[in-house]
């Protein structure tokens, strides 16, 4: 038992079903599906989190009806051909003494694609629109109502009968069984609408249909929000009058429902969908205030969501009485084996989620598999793990002490090499360290101190304020040199005046100088976080600022969820003006000249005391005699991207290298 954590690591019964501990991976989107099932890469991915100690894990949703495609990877379990990926993955799981729970899912009016590329098509209650999707569904028949009522008995039974332990009915997120509750998205006048009762009957029937076809042994949840925290949402009193309802529901003498498990927001619009995966804007652990009042009205089992990264946070919560199980999905995601280090009580091993949202929940928005910026490997475990062994040592230089320098000597080190790591400046992390400066992204520079601590323990030699020199080249007498400088700043040709104040946006950042009274222009060649963080720095500072992006709109470049959040806390100072699609031209001592991306237009920003330009990076060369070792350039110093790719090549860098020696060896 772990000292530190006593109440995470204590087993709990959900049901007649013993867990092993209180850390959940709850449901989550991989696009690691096989065509609609599940195959070898999800199994894989899933193995993983039960190998590294996750008392439970619930699969992503499985469709029940036919209507229930929101997406093209969804999984469906409406048939028999699921059956074999459903039988392998509660193996893989079981053979690691983790419990698997599968989810029941019906998106209703939530579709975010159709067939191919084709406009969606859904299925609601109501014909009521849906903001964030524009999608107008079409009103169920109450043929239709029942018949979906009857494909989650059917989808129940064959999940269970596979070798699941449990099955999770979703009413999250504003999906169908919410919205046939919500009376602004239910306006029928059947059975299925119009009084609470009515209202809820749909989810009543399902949950009695659910337990009636599993039989009494097998584990019934339901995933629901306790606020949706959007304009027409359901508020935590409609909400928990839903649960009381539920939690008193039976069949045939036995209780429909075996637990709750607690999130919070809303798919429908995009104020309540950032709270679907909430970001590092989000506090840690902030949906424990609605599984506590979950608490208070059932004695059933609660397990809670909402960006909890840490075990002393998991163990917080659990222990001062606001839910029994914590969902740490992002957290296992970044690290699969935090359950195992948390237990052993090897905290400073721990690869902690910054929730920066990029690789996660963000490449299942671009529709391509789950990783994590800091640990690529995640999606990918079949490609990269176990991590290969060398037969012959050999020595490897890196330059560069950011995320792609550090990543690759880590993993070179683990596979046996001897490894140095130069960095010039006097701390790790490279542009890391420039973008933890940004409003509301300290935490991102949780990355640089991760990907350090596991060079460290992994034996690098690491050499801080050490350029790159041929007097080095020839001291450490590599075989093989892994270049990773990173990028620096790029200033675009401008027309600018000699009165004029113009600064670059790294610049700014490393040393922010007392700028003259007056509006500032924030000129934004890509669209992420510089342009957008800068922006808001200043207004939340008391500045007027006007934001220019070359992109379609600020913050293009990121993660659905966290643009969100940053755009709409521009907005509310009152203070940013938007300019999309305009690059900078030319400055002078007050004006700033703007030409559209899209025609010849200038557009002149008048008032302007300072210009702060965050354009393009350049990728810093190294000029020196290698000799006869070889070499592989990662990371921004082959072409600047984002940390995501310097990672990733620095793991690939790697790797490569061991994969190498084995076909020279072999």
């Amino acid at each position: 038992m772990s000292q530190l954590f006593p109440h995470l690591f204590e087993p709990i019964t959900i049901g007649s079903t013993a867990i092993r501990n209180r850390i959940v991976s709850s449901g989550h989107d991989t696009v690691l599906d096989d065509h609609g099932h599940i195959g070898d890469d999800l199994v894989a991915y899933h193995e993983a989190r039960a190998k590294g100690g996750a008392g439970l894990i619930v699969l992503q949703v499985s469709g029940v009806h036919e209507t229930a495609r929101y997406t093209s990877h969804v999984l469906m379990a409406t048939d028999e051909s699921s059956v074999p990926g459903y039988q392998n993955v509660a193996e893989a799981v079981h053979r690691h003494g983790a419990t698997i729970f599968a989810q029941l899912f019906h998106p209703g009016r939530e579709v975010m694609d159709g067939e191919r590329g084709m406009a969606a098509r859904a299925k609601a209650p109501s014909d009521e629109p849906q903001e964030r999707f524009k999608v107008v569904p079409e009103s169920l028949t109450t043929a239709e109502v029942r018949d979906i009522i009857a494909g989650y008995g059917h989808a129940a039974k064959r999940i269970a009968d596979s070798g699941i332990d449990g099955v999770e009915i979703v009413a999250s997120h504003g999906y169908l069984p919410i919205q046939f509750f919500n009376p602004s998205v239910n306006t029928r006048a059947d059975d299925y609408g119009g009084s609470p009762e009515n209202r809820r009957r749909f989810l009543t029937e399902v949950a009695q249909t659910v337990r009636q076809s599993v039989g009494p042994d097998v584990v019934v949840g339901v995933r629901i929000s306790g606020e949706e925290k959007t304009e027409d949402g359901l508020v935590a009193t409609e909400i928990l009058d839903l649960i009381e309802h539920l939690d008193s529901l039976t069949t045939d003498g036995v209780d429909c429902l075996d637990y709750f498990s607690i999130t919070a927001g809303d798919s429908s619009t995009l104020q309540g969908a950032v709270h679907i995966v909430p970001s590092m804007q989000i506090d840690p652990g902030y949906a424990a205030d609605l599984s506590e009042q979950v608490k208070k009205i059932t004695d059933k089992t609660v397990m809670v969501a909402g960006r909890i990264n840490q075990p002393h946070e998991a163990e917080a919560a659990i222990a001062e009485g606001r839910t029994d199980m914590a969902i740490m999905t992002r957290a296992m995601i970044c690290d699969p084996e935090i359950a195992n280090k948390s237990k052993s009580d090897k905290v400073d091993e721990i690869r902690a989620c910054i929730g920066c949202n990029q690789a996660c929940i963000g490449h299942f928005q671009q529709g391509v598999p789950i990783s994590c910026i800091q640990y690529p490997e995640s999606g990918r475990e079949l490609t990269f793990l176990p991590r290969p062994t060398v037969r012959t040592r050999r020595k490897i230089l890196v330059i560069g002490g950011g995320p792609a320098g550090l990543k690759a000597a880590a993993v070179a080190a683990e596979q046996g090499d001897d490894v140095v790591l130069c960095e010039r400046e006097p701390h790790l992390g490279g542009a890391v360290l420039l973008a933890q400066e940004l409003p509301y992204r300290s935490e991102f520079g949780g990355a640089a101190t991760n990907l350090t601590a596991e060079a460290a323990r992994a034996g690098v030699d690491i050499r801080t304020s050490v350029p790159a020199t041929q007097d080095l080249i020839t001291e450490v007498a590599p075989d093989h040199l892994i270049i990773a400088t990173g990028a620096e700043q790029r200033m675009p040709a401008l027309e600018i005046a000699d009165d004029a104040l113009v600064i670059g946006a790294r610049d700014y950042l490393r040393e922010p100088p007392d700028l003259p009274p007056g509006r500032v222009l924030v000129t934004d060649w890509k669209g992420d976080w510089i342009g957008l963080g800068i922006a808001l720095r200043l207004a939340e500072a008391g500045r007027h600022v006007s934001l220019a992006t070359a992109a379609n709109f600020a913050g293009a470049a990121i993660q659905q969820y966290t643009r969100t959040l940053l755009v709409s806390q521009a907005l509310r100072t009152g203070r940013v003006q938007f300019v999309n699609d305009a690059r900078l031209v030319g400055v002078d001592a007050d004006t700033g000249y703007l030409q559209s991306t899209l025609c010849e237009v200038v557009h002149e920003v008048d008032g302007v005391a300072a210009t702060i330009v965050s354009g393009a990076p350049r990728s810093v060369p190294v000029d020196l005699d290698f000799g006869t070792a070889s070499v592989t350039v990662i990371g921004d110093a082959l072409a600047p991207r984002t940390v995501e790719e310097a990672v990733y090549e620095g793991l690939t860098a790697a790797t490569a290298l061991a994969e190498r020696r084995e076909s020279v060896t072999a």
